[in-house]
């Protein structure tokens, strides 16, 4: 694919995700637009083992854009990093098609991994801000990341996952991340088990009320039972 192809790709990326962009020229003030061109162009150079020149290509579009993209990196079409400072993409993170970042995004590796080091983010997958995906596995099609979690394992298909570590929640639907771009409104299981232990300690409570009462009662009868043996 040509550059002016890419450059198209682009702006309809960005128009279609973007519900603040007015017209096709802001798209060229966009970090996201900025990064992933020269992402292209850097990663033609890495396959080619022109090392040195396409990391100098994407160190110089970090320091311009705040984002770190890899050379190496694998990425589909259709990525979108909304406002993107501080997102980092490791050497061997693969990424499919209309994957949707935020702000702050980690797309890291543990440290203690050899080879494939980084994640796999398949197609429609949306990563909320501030979140970290650490390690060499896979996140399955249409499944979100919420805001700030730190995802350690695997994640299934049309999943949404939140918290620290990572909790993974199975979704009745199967909306597509790119249409649906609502990173705040997801299940929150730490939330559910709070209320259900809420619950249960006022099932306990009423349960222990009762049995006061009962004993309160059997007091009562054995003390009326002795009075009457008494006289």
């Amino acid at each position: 694919m040509g550059m002016i192809s890419y450059v198209k790709q682009e702006i309809e990326v960005i128009r279609e995700r973007d519900p603040a962009i007015k017209s096709n020229m802001e798209v060229f003030l966009y970090p996201s637009f900025k990064v992933i061109l020269s992402y292209r162009v850097a990663h033609k150079l890495y396959l080619k083992k022109h090392y040195f020149w396409a990391r100098w290509i994407s160190q110089r579009a970090a320091r311009k854009t705040g984002i770190e993209i890899h050379p190496g990196a694998t990425i589909g079409k259709g990525l979108f990093i909304d406002h993107g400072t501080g997102v980092i993409i490791g050497e061997t993170t693969i990424i499919g098609d209309n994957v949707t970042l935020y702000q702050g995004v980690t797309l890291g590796g543990t440290g203690k991994e050899q080879g494939k080091r980084h994640p796999t983010l398949k197609d429609n997958v949306m990563v909320s801000a501030g979140a970290k995906i650490l390690g060499s596995f896979t996140i399955g099609e249409n499944s979100k990341i919420g805001a700030g979690s730190v995802v350690l394992e695997e994640v299934p298909p049309n999943c949404t996952v939140v918290g620290v570590p990572g909790r993974i929640v199975r979704m009745d639907n199967k909306k597509v991340p790119r249409s649906d771009m609502d990173q705040v409104h997801l299940p929150d299981p730490v939330l559910t088990d709070i209320r259900e232990l809420q619950e249960e300690n006022i099932k306990l409570h009423k349960r222990l009320e009762s049995m006061i009462k009962y004993m309160r009662c059997v007091e009562k009868e054995n003390k009326e039972s002795k009075n009457d043996e008494d006289l």
